[in-house]
């Protein structure tokens, strides 16, 4: 089970790097975790594969621990100060760059949509202007 896991484990070179960060980020309540290092492969294998949460594979541990360390890292900025140092190190070349496909946004017609703004407005309008009541002549032809 250690050979199949040890292909997505991070290098002693990079952990060595991340280390530094990590340890300056304490425990609220003062607990030493367990092995910040194994969180840390988790954190990655959830950004490398966009599974949920729930999918995390169980050799990195609980899910809601996992989850919840990286909730106590990203409170106080510590992926924003991982991402600067990385930038200021050259390690990342400056080509490289990641989109976020939850904050890309798409044109309606991306979606299918059918006719444009003005169809969609005309639509609401109809929709917004149909009677909220049903008269009293409906009311006496239902039983």
């Amino acid at each position: 089970m250690e050979t199949r896991l040890a292909r997505d484990l991070m290098s002693d070179e990079e952990w060595a790097f991340f280390e530094r960060f990590i340890r300056t980020v304490r425990a609220p309540n003062g607990r030493k975790p367990t092995n910040h290092r194994l969180v840390l492969d988790g954190i990655f294998w959830i950004a490398r594969t966009g599974s949920p949460w729930r999918d995390l594979r169980e050799e990195f541990g609980k899910w809601s621990s996992i989850y919840r360390q990286f909730r106590r890292w990203t409170l106080p900025g510590l992926w924003e100060q991982i991402m600067d140092a990385l930038i200021e190190s050259g390690a990342v070349p400056h080509a490289l760059q990641m989109i976020d496909s939850t904050v890309v946004r798409a044109p309606h017609q991306a979606a299918g949509a059918k006719g444009g703004l003005r169809e969609r407005v005309l639509a609401a309008q109809e929709v917004a202007s149909r009677p909220k009541s049903i008269s009293s002549t409906m009311q006496q032809g239902c039983p």
